[in-house]
């Protein structure tokens, strides 16, 4: 019987490899090698056995001159070779050796050889010139290298590890692949930049001359009206949100669940509105309220006479839009922290006659310390990556962000000095993504197990009662007029001059009209939330399909490296938006990998920004299963991938819906990732709306921001819908 099992298994293992074979074969023989620019993949396909921009990788080789590309036909051949001896040692050896060569050598010449020949002066003197170059690589390249890379897994596999699992091996090479090609190497890449002179050459003093400049670092600012560096301002702000946004988020998650029940839903609804707006919405309402046209000013003017000026713009301007954008997620922190707290803790110190007030400050207060670490370190994190509120309200004040984004957009074009602002952003990032890892991990302040709990929450003792009230009650009621007036400014004529109710705005930007042939879509914005909706679409259930595959390899198995591989799974998440578009600029504009100007960039920046949600969230969820799940179904003979089709999948439900509308609700409202790489064609939503404002039309911007709103609210609804909250069992006190 047991051999019986083992020889199927040996078959099945035997088909995959077959069929890893077929696929890399089909695509060097019958698909586009290259990616043709502006050429479609169905007008090229009748291309394949002509033209050099069309042709197939066995054509390419064998007609234009092109003979680095049989390495890869070559690794394919071993391995066929290999498939043909006995499962074992020897086989994963032959399997190694193929996918290898193919491999190196079609990465290779993939990086050494660009479209005028070789990228390397030092290889053009060795070997002379090329006559012929080459673009970056296609639909049928990327399908045999993906070939090459399972082979690489089997090996692995046949060699002893992974248990000899096809399935694990071949996941955990294929996402290392994907994180080192969509993470490390765009980053890394980026940040090489800043140490290269103008001329290309590596120069360690051409970076300490950008860093050391008086703009970055300057500290003019305490003895003199001048402005202190870049750096600086974006350290300053960044602590001055991450305390402002902790001690209001704590503050309304404590009322929120010790203070009055009755307001945890309407709290709950506007914690979720920075998810689904713009991350420039805020910035958009104060403005209306502050601004110079703005309310604020208009009625000093009117009041006491005085003129109408730019005092907001600034570092009070960004502080206070930050402050509204991300309170709401320290908010969200917290509130599950709050919720975590275990009320026979803090019934025991009462039933030792100790005041409520005590209780809170020696019981209650102590076991909210990791989520306020985690909060402050969020605060900090979104402060210094965010792009949105800076450019919109900044003024003259600058911030990294800022700077990165006209380094390279501005007329000056100094890639040399984006890149080493982004290396200062990143290295604040990952300091203190490293600091959250060490502070969160250390610490243990487990109050939820699996015993039950029926005691009841301690209310607020009344000064703190009163605190939260009266700080938070008024934060709460202005944030409120923030985004009523950034609704508001969309349905009236012009801010500030003409308040007649219109639908003026709403119709420049999405005019439907009935033409010659049927309905013209004639509004301005149509094509960029119709190429949002259509990218977004299409990253969503690839980000959260390979987010949960990493979260099952690094919750299901060992291996080595596997720290390694968890940190640059989460990697993306301390990389800000601006550094990783920039990144991705300067990695993909030449081959073997040349996507800039199209669509596919953007969709793989949607993917490997959101990536770390889709692993958060499948991490989490496995473990509350039971691994015997996965043994049982072992142990009825089904392989890993029917395992974890059949029996984890389904259970997973709540988080890969979460990672599937979390990801798709970010790549509709991101900006600071994207705004280097959208084209004419490829425009998207957040563009348009930064496009809008920086011409001063407040309220086409407005009305796109609530159409946006809208259909984030939707999908949000739905998350809500299916996924549900948390149950824990506990008895609630009396609504307050």
């Amino acid at each position: 019987m047991v051999n019986s099992a083992l020889n199927r298994q040996q078959a099945h293992a035997q088909r995959v490899l077959l069929a890893w074979l077929a696929l890399g074969a089909a695509a060097f023989v019958l698909l586009p090698w290259y990616f043709p620019q502006n050429v479609s993949l169905l007008k090229a396909l009748p291309g394949i056995f002509g033209g050099g921009e069309t042709a197939s990788g066995l054509v390419q080789a064998l007609r234009h001159g092109r003979p680095w590309l049989w390495s890869g036909l070559a690794g394919l051949a071993l391995c066929a070779a290999a498939w043909r001896l006995a499962p074992g040692r020897g086989q994963g050896f032959a399997l190694l050796a193929g996918s290898g060569l193919g491999l190196a050598g079609l990465l290779g010449s993939g990086f050494t050889i660009g479209a005028t020949g070789w990228t390397f002066d030092a290889l053009n003197a060795a070997f002379g010139e090329l006559p012929v170059g080459q673009f970056g690589i296609g639909l049928g390249g990327a399908l045999v290298l993906l070939a090459l890379l399972m082979l690489l897994g089997a090996g692995i596999a046949r060699l002893g590890f992974f248990r000899g699992d096809f399935f694990v091996a071949g996941g955990v090479v294929f996402c290392t692949a994907l994180l080192l090609l969509f993470v490390a190497l765009p980053v890394g890449k980026s940040l090489v930049g800043a140490f290269l002179a103008e001329d290309g050459a590596f120069s360690p003093a051409a970076l300490g001359a950008r860093l050391g400049s008086e703009r970055v670092w300057g500290l003019g600012c305490l003895s003199s009206h001048v402005s202190c560096g870049v750096a600086w301002n974006t350290l300053f702000l960044a602590l001055l949100t991450a305390t402002g946004t902790t001690v209001m988020g704590t503050l309304i998650a404590l009322y929120a669940e010790r203070g009055s029940r009755r307001l945890a839903r309407p709290l709950n609804v506007l914690a979720l509105l920075p998810i689904i707006t713009p991350p420039f919405v805020v910035g958009l309402g104060l403005i209306l309220l502050f601004g110079r046209a703005g309310l604020v000013n208009q009625f000093l003017e009117w009041a006491f006479g005085i003129p109408p000026t730019r005092w907001f713009y600034g570092l009070f301007g960004v502080w206070l839009a930050q402050m509204f954008a991300f309170t709401p997620i320290v908010f969200m922190i917290m509130r599950g922290v709050v919720q975590g707290i275990s009320p026979s803790l803090e019934e025991a110190a009462q039933t030792l006659r100790a005041s409520r007030l005590k209780t809170f400050t020696t019981v209650t207060l102590p076991l909210l310390k990791p989520g306020l670490a985690n909060a402050f370190l969020v605060g900090f994190i979104e402060s210094i990556a965010d792009f949105g509120n800076p450019i919109v309200v900044g003024g003259q004040y600058s911030v990294l962000s800022t700077d990165i984004f006209f380094a390279i957009v501005g007329a000056q074009y100094d890639q040399g000095r984006a890149a080493s602002l982004a290396l200062i952003l990143t290295g604040f990032a990952l300091a203190v993504f490293f600091i959250q890892q060490r502070v969160l991990g250390r610490a243990s302040y487990t109050t939820v197990s699996g015993k039950g709990d029926a005691g009841v929450a301690m209310p607020l003792p009344g000064r703190v009662r009163l605190l939260c009230v009266g700080i938070a009650g008024p934060w709460l009621a202005f944030t409120v007029v923030v985004y009523v007036f950034a609704f508001i400014g969309g349905f009236v004529q012009t801010w500030g001059r003409d308040y007649t109710p219109t639908l003026r705005h709403f119709v420049t930007a999405f005019d439907l009209q009935w033409g010659a042939h049927g309905l013209v879509w004639a509004g301005t914005a149509w094509n960029s939330l119709f190429t949002t909706i259509k990218l977004a679409a299409i990253a969503a259930p690839i980000c959260a399909s390979i987010g949960l595959l990493i979260s099952w390899l690094l919750a299901r198995t060992q291996f080595a490296g596997q720290r390694a591989f968890e940190f640059a799974a989460l990697l993306a998440f301390a990389i800000p938006g601006t550094v990783l578009g920039v990144s991705y600029i300067l990695a993909f504009n030449v081959p073997p990998f040349e996507l800039t100007g199209t669509g596919l960039i953007i969709v793989l920046c949607f993917v490997f920004r959101n990536l770390p949600v889709g692993v958060r969230a499948g991490t989490a969820s496995f473990k509350q299963l039971d691994r015997s799940l996965d043994e049982a179904s072992t142990m009825l003979r089904a392989g890993t991938a029917t395992t974890l089709r059949r029996v984890v999948l389904p259970l997973l439900k709540p988080a890969l819906v979460a990672a599937l509308v979390y990801s798709f609700v970010r790549s509709m409202t991101t900006v600071s990732a994207v705004i280097f790489l959208v084209t004419a064609e490829n425009e998207l939503a957040t563009t348009y709306i930064i496009g809008r404002v920086g011409n001063g039309d407040y309220g086409v911007a407005l009305a796109y921001c609530t159409v946006l709103i809208v259909l984030m609210s939707l999908a949000t609804a739905l998350i809500q819908f299916l996924v549900g909250e948390r149950q824990l069992g506990r008895r609630r006190a009396p609504a307050g």
